[in-house]
């Protein structure tokens, strides 16, 4: 391979080098309108490909179109039943990518997400995030690249994919070691369980106290009784936080 000088990564457009002093470029149409380049191409051609929810770059230099890289991103198997799962639970699904529009809504729609956002800059995402928060939503991202970070950051509970990026996993507060999207439905499972059995438990402490005290305070109970109530009191939380071991998610 030549060797490469000035290597420039543009956020949202694509990246450009100079090889035997000429600059090349590999990039999104906004990276084409960047570099001048004017030149006719197979729109069809291109618009069949993110349609089946692929992306398209184009590899340029600052004076022609050389030809475009197609890239498909499969949908992992696991991932219908996750957004299946969030579903159920009453989670709104958005996706926000720096794709296109074809190729956003081919992947939304195949995977029926509630909403899309595409041709998103670091700064939209940001920007997303902090607009449904002031609308009152409770925001969880979840994201594995460097674009990701600052919404990660700013959402309410962050997630990042262990096969990511470093900077996305320091901005979140989950870190899910395999990429599997799965892992976000079982936190959200997990999460709703937990807050039960806290709510439980605060059932079993208080109704213990608010029973036992006033009862012994008037003689009606012995102070041991009472005291063996408290045993029991703590008792029954422990046995129902252990309960949470069992949870099948």
């Amino acid at each position: 391979l030549a060797p490469t000088e000035d290597f420039n990564m543009i956020t949202g457009e694509g990246v450009t080098a100079r090889i035997n002093n000429q600059l090349y470029g590999i990039g999104n149409e906004k990276l084409l309108h960047r570099l001048g380049v004017h030149s006719n191409y197979n729109v069809k051609l291109v618009e069949d490909l993110q349609g089946s929810g692929q992306t398209v770059m184009f590899v340029m230099t600052s004076e022609e179109l050389l030809g475009l890289i197609s890239v498909h991103d499969p949908i992992k198997e696991s991932t219908p039943d996750a957004v299946m799962t969030l579903h159920k639970l009453g989670v709104r699904i958005m996706m926000l990518t720096g794709d296109n529009e074809n190729t956003a809504r081919s992947v939304a729609n195949a995977l029926g997400l509630d909403e899309y956002m595409a041709g998103c800059l670091p700064e939209d995402k940001f920007k997303k995030v902090k607009t449904l928060q002031e609308e009152g939503a409770f925001v969880s991202m979840a994201g594995d690249g460097i674009n990701d970070s600052p919404a990660i950051a700013q959402a309410n509970v962050g997630i990042a994919m262990g096969t990511g990026t470093d900077v996305a996993m320091e901005s979140s507060d989950i870190t899910l070691v395999s990429g599997d999207l799965n892992g976000i439905a079982k936190a959200k499972v997990l999460s709703v369980k937990v807050m039960r059995n806290i709510r439980q438990n605060l059932f079993f402490a208080f109704i213990y106290n608010t029973l036992g005290i006033p009862i012994a305070a008037f003689g009606f109970l012995n102070p041991i009784f009472a005291g063996l109530a408290m045993i029991l009191s703590s008792i029954s939380v422990l046995s129902n936080a252990l309960r949470l071991r069992r949870i099948s998610l």
